[in-house]
């Protein structure tokens, strides 16, 4: 297959792909920097988040995200040296995944997107979180299926989570692996486990995005933003 309307589904990442996973990270911890009136670089912040986030995930893969973001703070804040944060201030920073705001071309890409092929959620969050963020900056779109982490019981970049989408999709679309394109910001969560499972991939770049950044990048098609791959699309590409 060498165009996107050979493929019939939209294997989504959600977080950092569609919805501002950077910024909702740093605007959560923010107020932990404020109450400390420590400032660090978005750089620094983010590399440090997305370790932690990693062995965390690991170590614990069955913990729904909103948790594991609770268990992360007092990680977080030991590793910037800062004072141990309250557990309000843990609950409110897993609580903010619901707040994450949407990428500004996200719901009209998706529309257009929704127009040539099934679309299909496969996020690193838990049940609540994501419905919380539909319902928010997503604007309630409805998506034709939806799998999280809680879902599966391990976190991307674990294959459980593709094998897994591959099947819903079968059962559920009678749609052949051959015809899902993975459609992700993140190299590590998202292009190189799906490679290796044989599934194609639309990178969604996010210029400034570094969480999840490889130095080897692996895709089929590349966009910036989702409104460049809706545009693509539109034009028969």
């Amino acid at each position: 297959m060498t165009q996107l309307s050979d493929y019939r589904v939209l294997s989504f990442d959600v977080y950092g792909t569609l919805v501002d996973w950077e910024g909702g990270i740093l605007a959560a911890i923010q107020p932990t920097l404020d109450k400390n009136n420590a400032q660090f670089s978005r750089k620094h912040l983010l590399t440090i988040y997305h370790e932690l986030e990693r062995e965390q995930q690991t170590k614990t893969p069955e913990m729904p995200y909103h948790q594991l973001l609770t268990t992360l703070l007092p990680q977080f804040a030991s590793r910037l040296g800062l004072a141990a944060p309250s557990q309000e201030e843990c609950n409110q920073f897993g609580e903010s995944v619901g707040s994450w705001p949407a990428f500004p071309d996200t719901v009209d890409a998706l529309k257009c997107l929704s127009k040539h092929y099934k679309l299909v959620v496969l996020s690193n969050v838990d049940r609540a979180s994501f419905a919380k963020t539909n319902a928010g900056s997503l604007e309630g779109f409805p998506f034709d299926l939806i799998i999280t982490a809680q879902d599966v019981g391990s976190y991307k970049p674990d294959l459980r989570n593709f094998e897994y989408m591959l099947k819903a999709v079968k059962s559920t679309f009678d749609i052949e692996p051959s015809r899902v394109l993975q459609t992700a910001q993140s190299q590590f969560h998202d292009h190189h486990p799906a490679s290796k499972i044989g599934i194609k991939s639309a990178w969604i770049e996010r210029p400034g995005a570094s969480m999840g950044n490889l130095s080897d990048n692996i895709y089929d098609w590349r966009f910036d933003t989702m409104g460049d791959m809706a545009k693509a699309i539109g034009a028969g590409q």
